[in-house]
């Protein structure tokens, strides 16, 4: 049964209703894994019938950050559907609610997010909005991972948020040092001793499976990330298939996503016309917005033409 949710005004645009419906469901990927999600339903009134999926043009599915779970994407997402589009959010396999065992047995890694659990979701974005176009908002991870998706050609736009390679080279001092003993150090020794990596506990949002964290080790050490992994443990792809239209946006403060590393992801999506901002939060008149802010409803209270970017790239795709 859809839950009906009252959205906060700071959260979502002045010519907004205020209303949407929300619900949870379960999808499972080919891998047979259960994945929860939470579908975000605009309220259109087009009659006086019951609103239905059928009024909703462009549908967004809002692929995470690594190990980020999708409550952290509902204040951004209650503004999209606000907006009139529907929206899906997801936990990747291993993250929150997606967990379905002992984390020392999950054997979820970055490949398998990207190959299994990101295309069972865009299935289910579409099962739900069965009449719209599709588009992807990737977090960091979310929009490192879609040159794995064997439906990609579904998807009509991109809009990446401090999306790129996070590569350790490119990595300013001192946060390069915090980012070499996580990598170095931290993930191998917990791997090791307790069979996963409690990221948690340096705030680096959910606790890992050990295969997504080693090979998250292993492709930020090289240029490229996940096109180290190209003919060895990745042999099938799209990287340089993906053409659809793209928006990255990043921004000055991000130790992790920063210039460099954002050019060094493009690349990678050798033939994506992508469209690159990047700003330094001073222009917004905040202090910081760094690799996770974006998504914050503060930073849309202070600074709503940042939420407002998704929203006009949204509106004119097809």
């Amino acid at each position: 049964m859809p839950l009906q949710l009252n959205v906060d005004n700071a959260s979502v645009p002045n010519h907004a209703h205020p209303t949407f419906e929300s619900y949870e469901l379960t999808s499972k990927t080919e891998r047979n894994q259960a994945l929860a999600a939470t579908i975000y339903q605009p309220n259109t009134e087009t009659s006086a019938d019951l609103n239905t999926s059928t009024d909703i043009k462009k549908a967004v599915m809002i692929a995470p950050a690594t190990g980020i779970k999708r409550q952290f994407y509902h204040n951004f997402a209650t503004y999209l559907a606000a907006s009139g589009f529907g929206v899906i959010t997801f936990d990747n396999e291993g993250i929150g609610e997606s967990l379905s065992s002992d984390l020392t047995k999950c054997d979820a890694s970055l490949i398998s997010w990207g190959r299994h659990d990101m295309p069972a979701i865009l299935d289910a974005l579409q099962d739900e909005f069965a009449d719209a176009t599709y588009h992807l908002i990737g977090h960091s991870a979310g929009g490192q991972l879609i040159g794995l998706m064997p439906n990609y050609q579904s998807i009509a736009s991109v809009f990446n948020v401090a999306c790129s390679t996070g590569r350790i080279k490119n990595i300013d001092m001192p946060y390069k040092l915090k980012a070499m003993g996580f990598m170095a150090a931290f993930i191998p020794l917990t791997n090791l001793t307790l069979g996963y990596t409690p990221s948690d506990k340096i705030g680096m949002g959910e606790p890992l499976p050990r295969g997504v964290a080693r090979q998250w080790r292993e492709w930020c050490n090289g240029a490229g990330y996940i096109k180290t992994a190209f003919g060895k443990s990745i042999h099938t792809h799209f990287y340089d298939e993906i053409d659809m239209p793209a928006l990255w946006l990043g921004f000055s403060d991000d130790e992790i996503a920063n210039s460099n590393n954002m050019d060094d992801m493009i690349r990678v999506f050798s033939k994506m016309p992508v469209e690159k901002r990047y700003f330094d939060p001073e222009e917004f008149g905040l202090n910081s917005i760094g690799h996770m802010r974006y998504f914050s409803s503060k930073t849309n209270a202070k600074a709503p033409q940042l939420w407002q970017m998704a929203i006009d790239w949204l509106a004119k795709q097809q």
